[in-house]
């Protein structure tokens, strides 16, 4: 019974908390490669360049900077929920979440041999991984996922020859624009 009861106090956290993961994972690789393009301006990859060159334990420290420089912006998100402007507060913890998980992403890939090296790292690195995984089994295997991601993956389909034939149309009407005007040129030319 009072396992039972756990359970059921539980369910709502973990709920949400499995929303949080699966999102934030779904937005890791792209939110990664749009730092990584960031990363590509002159100034960053020196940067970059810098923080691949440290050590383990600076490597972690790099890696976890992200985390506590964000506190701040999420405290003042709290205030903003706290003094009658919650959607304004949502946003800016919102964003905040976004732009540290961004940020997080590339430094991870960036430090992430280095990381490796430390061994209580690579341990909690594994752990975490294996987790992962059980709970994507377990979400994977669920018949509203499985709903959910062949909705996901027509519409993603759809969206993607939507924009192919779009571009297709886009350079069509650029050729035929040229061809006409090209056209205009040679009647005035003869």
């Amino acid at each position: 019974m009072k396992n039972l009861l756990k359970r059921l106090l539980a369910a709502p956290f973990v709920f949400v908390a499995t929303i949080v993961l699966l999102l934030e994972d779904w937005l890791w690789d792209d939110l990664q490669r749009m730092a990584a393009a960031i990363g590509r301006l002159p100034v960053f990859r020196q940067l970059e360049s810098l923080i691949v060159g440290l050590p383990p334990y600076g490597a972690l420290a790099m890696f976890a900077t992200p985390s506590l420089l964000l506190v701040p912006v999420k405290l003042a998100a709290l205030w903003f929920i706290a003094h009658g402007q919650p959607a304004f507060g949502f946003l800016v913890a919102a964003a905040a979440k976004v732009a540290g998980t961004a940020l997080v992403a590339r430094l991870f890939t960036l430090t992430k041999p280095t990381l490796l090296r430390i061994g209580w790292f690579a341990a909690l690195h594994e752990r975490v991984v294996a987790f992962k995984a059980r709970i994507y089994g377990a979400i994977e295997a669920t018949a509203i996922y499985r709903a959910a991601h062949l909705r996901y993956s027509r519409v993603k389909t759809a969206v993607k020859a939507f924009m192919r034939k779009q571009r297709r149309g886009f350079w069509k009407r650029r050729w035929e624009a040229a061809v006409k005007l090209s056209r205009r040129w040679k009647h005035t030319e003869e």
